[in-house]
């Protein structure tokens, strides 16, 4: 199927070329030819504007003088010299409307689905971010119904953060979890190098929960040339741009997988002869990483756009360039783990982060809920202190044994991905425990609290 969509986007774009060549320059002498790019001698071209080389789709990516390399997205096998070459006269667009909610895409933003083209005003992907003045601090609560998420490390609206985990580790599954449950008025889903068996999963189950209505994808799979990749971020983002601000509506923007667009950043990079930074990554690595996090904006109007990208960690090596660059960037990072003891996948407390968590926590959600996140935090990490002392063959106390039973509790209760409950639902859940393995002076937390919420 891919290849027939392929062949329609480039028949589209051959069609609009040959309305468009009299009004065009047509170059047919190319000076260097890679495996992905091409270069000539151009005038009255811009970055990013779009071309067609020997009837292949070819972007901009570098001008120099009157030099123009050109970003060959399918690969430039089969190309001579003096293939004819024409610019389209712009960049990369879309169009947006209400017509793009439940509906998939591929990097061009071509229908996938079946459906009809869409119709709506035609914008330019890529845009700058926001500027600072229009930006307001954010103080919305975005819930996921994901314990570990919303009780430990809750998301605040116009925030921007990244799921870290393992290749093997089923962060699609907490994607798609994340976008049913999620309250906002608009999911935009970004799916980077996914197979066939990932797009067929989110569609299959967002068709299934009646939610299609509200998400907007976007999908680059494994057949489609990794180069296309990079369009995939702007094309969501100038979706959710689009319902945040002239909706005004809460969007959030699910990327998946950072690592497969950085790898294709690597591999033009490679391709245009360019000297490689850190772990084979682009010099650029960092400024094209902001380019897209920076996007995550709380609007004064009420709009909102809140990131949450998955980046996949190589043999958990949080050091390499792709997570290292990423967290200078983002406000924050949720790390996936599986927990040994209870058998399945948790948010790991220790290594999760949100910064921006204290500007809802207690403020949007019920007044205990700092108190119980600090304290459940710290009991669980009592526990593991005791599972250290437990596997170097020390005695456990009492305490130590209630606070392993405490933490098995606590993990398949709260920390795991699969439990669904409201944050009321989750404090509720956690004094339960407290109760059930401690007195309130081990807990730690203020009295009059203590008084209004232990279980008796």
């Amino acid at each position: 199927m891919n290849w027939l969509l392929k062949r329609n986007v480039v028949n589209n774009c051959n069609d609009r070329n040959m309305a468009v060549k009299a009004f065009q320059k047509i170059y047919t002498k190319i000076s260097q030819i890679t495996k992905a790019t091409c270069s000539l001698k151009a005038t009255g071209v811009g970055y990013d504007e779009l071309a067609m080389v020997n009837g292949k789709l070819a972007q901009v990516v570098k001008i120099a003088g009157d030099d123009v390399t050109l970003q060959v997205f399918e690969g430039t096998e089969g190309i001579p010299t003096n293939a004819e070459v024409v610019f389209l006269g712009k960049a990369p667009t879309i169009k947006v409307s209400e017509q793009l909610a439940g509906r998939f895409f591929n990097a061009f933003g071509d229908p996938i689905d079946g459906g009809p083209e869409i119709e709506g005003v035609e914008v330019e992907i890529g845009g700058p971010s926001v500027n600072p003045v229009r930006r307001k601090q954010p103080s919305e609560l975005i819930a996921t119904g994901i314990a570990g998420i919303d009780l430990n490390n809750t998301l605040v609206s116009g925030q921007k953060i990244p799921f870290f985990a393992d290749p093997d580790q089923p962060f699609n599954q907490v994607m798609a979890n994340v976008a049913l449950r999620a309250k906002t008025d608009k999911i935009i889903l970004g799916g980077m190098g996914m197979t066939n068996d990932d797009y067929l999963y989110f569609k299959n189950v967002f068709s299934n929960a009646g939610a299609l209505d509200r998400i907007v994808s976007f999908m680059n799979t494994t057949e489609d040339p990794p180069v296309e990749r990079l369009l995939i971020p702007d094309m969501a983002l100038t979706a959710a741009e689009y319902f945040a601000v002239e909706k005004n509506e809460k969007v959030l923007v699910l990327l998946t997988d950072m690592t497969s667009y950085a790898d294709a950043l690597a591999i033009v990079s490679n391709r245009m002869d360019q000297i490689p930074s850190k772990d084979s990554m682009p010099g650029s690595l960092y400024s094209d990483l902001a380019k897209i996090y920076e996007k995550a904006v709380q609007f004064p109007e009420g709009g909102s756009i809140t990131i949450i990208a998955v980046t996949t960690l190589s043999g958990g090596d949080i050091t390499h360039a792709v997570p290292d660059n990423t967290g200078y960037i983002t406000e924050g990072q949720l790390f996936l783990r599986r927990d040994s003891d209870i058998g399945k996948v948790i948010v790991d407390p220790f290594r999760s982060l949100s910064r921006l968590k204290q500007l809802v926590s207690g403020k949007k959600t019920r007044k205990d809920h700092p108190q119980v996140m600090n304290a459940a935090v710290r009991l669980y990490a009592d526990a593991a202190n005791a599972k250290t002392k437990m596997e170097n063959g020390f005695d456990l106390t009492n305490y130590d044994e209630r606070t392993l039973a405490f933490a098995k509790d606590y993990a398949n209760q709260l920390l795991a991905i699969d439990v669904n409950l409201d944050t009321t639902e989750m404090l509720d859940v956690a004094w339960e425990l407290f109760g059930k393995y401690f007195r309130p002076e081990e807990v730690n937390i203020k009295k009059e609290l203590v008084d209004e919420f232990w279980k008796k």
